[in-house]
């Protein structure tokens, strides 16, 4: 069985780690200053992440590059996987930052414009590097739909429906991300987690309401994910990824120790 990852999330605006609820935005003055990326990224890697997310929040909405600098500078203090989104419209923007040092790039509001972007990027560097990142949003009927531009903009997309696509044209990862529930602490979205799951052959990362470690817990176990994001219960030091890791192995979940 493959192992359970934990993996911290930096979103990032101006070149400053950020924190907001529900995709608060940056122009609103909802987001809460952290620190220094590449800093908490070295801080997280000494603690034992299986990888690193770095999500520049604001490219897609302003057309801002990606955080090229940022990757470069992480990628030579540490050694975890990196993965980096945000801005990324062109498989010159994978190259640029695979070259850089991300290990990934995951891929957003430009996979919804431009589907085959995703069956590019799988071609040229291996459906591996290649993550399908999904801001979902619960609907009536019971129903999550996909929201892009940083959660701004209803697609009118159905998520499962996007994730089994995304997947089909040759992204090697889902990073599923519940509006709803991102920046409460109140819990992941089980049932949404659970039904891309089941949906799709890769593995799946949840994201979005992590505030315990029982819900680390209860979205690998219930949730069926593959990896846990997590990013304000790491930021403001209320557990660190080596608790985290502990409490799941104690769960008989298997975890890469340290």
């Amino acid at each position: 069985m493959l192992a359970k990852r934990v993996i911290p999330c930096l979103d990032v605006h101006d070149g400053r780690v950020t924190r907001g609820v529900q995709f608060g935005k940056a122009e609103a003055g909802e987001l809460r200053n952290v620190g220094d990326p590449v800093e908490l990224a070295v801080q997280y890697n000494n603690q034992g992440a299986d990888e690193m997310v770095f999500f520049d929040i604001t490219a897609s909405a302003h057309g801002r590059q990606t955080m090229e600098d940022v990757i470069k500078r992480t990628a030579d203090q540490c050694f975890m996987p990196l993965t980096v989104g945000g801005g990324i419209r062109s498989v010159e923007d994978m190259s640029t930052m695979l070259k850089a040092g991300a290990d990934k790039v995951s891929i957003n509001s430009a996979a919804i414009a431009t589907p085959e972007l995703i069956m590019q990027g799988a071609e040229k560097f291996g459906s591996q590097c290649i993550v399908a990142s999904i801001d979902a949003k619960r609907a009536a009927n019971n129903e999550w739909r996909v929201f892009s531009h940083g959660g701004r903009k209803d697609t009118g997309k159905d998520a499962l429906e996007w994730a089994c696509q995304v997947v089909e044209l040759g992204a090697g990862e889902i990073v599923l991300n519940s509006i709803d529930a991102d920046g409460t602490k109140a819990g992941y979205d089980l049932e949404a987690t659970r039904r891309v799951s089941e949906s799709v052959h890769v593995p799946v990362v949840a994201s979005g309401g992590a505030g315990t470690l029982d819900h680390m817990a209860e979205v690998l176990i219930n949730g069926k994910a593959d990896a846990v994001l997590a990013a304000s219960i790491f930021h403001f030091g209320e557990y660190t990824v080596s608790e985290v890791k502990e409490f799941l192995a104690n769960k008989n979940l298997p975890i890469r120790r340290i």
